[in-house]
């Protein structure tokens, strides 16, 4: 059973920053692309970050990508998302996600991620 367990999250100044980890077990993850979604209230789940097995290949969301970065460490099953410069319209229920490898997916919609977290809150008062 694959589970993915955030953590990191929490409360904020403008201008801050916070790095979120995720755990991933159940599964061997060698061909996966990791990514980190986000759900503000009353709003979409929309995509954040997601990264290859390699590392090769990123993809960031217009929104975040010259303040947030997304690692991961293949040793420890885990991905990170290092937040800077945090902005109060960053406040989102962050979620990471498993998309198995597909020739024709984005890795930018949520429909193509098989496995998901509980996520973690993280606020950002201004």
């Amino acid at each position: 059973q694959v589970q993915l367990v955030e953590s990191g999250g929490g409360l904020v100044q403008a201008g801050g920053s916070l790095r979120l980890s995720c755990v991933a077990s159940g599964r061997t993850f060698n061909t996966d692309v990791m990514g980190w979604f986000r759900q503000a209230p009353g709003k979409e789940r929309e995509f954040v970050a997601a990264i290859s097995w390699s590392g090769r290949s990123i993809y960031s969301a217009d929104a975040v990508k010259d303040r947030f970065t997304i690692s991961r460490d293949n040793n420890k099953n885990t991905v990170y998302l290092q937040m800077n410069s945090l902005k109060a319209e960053d406040t989102a229920v962050y979620y990471c996600a498993v998309s198995r490898l597909g020739a024709t997916k984005t890795f930018k919609r949520d429909d193509e991620y098989d496995y998901w977290g509980q996520g973690t809150q993280v606020t950002v008062s201004s």
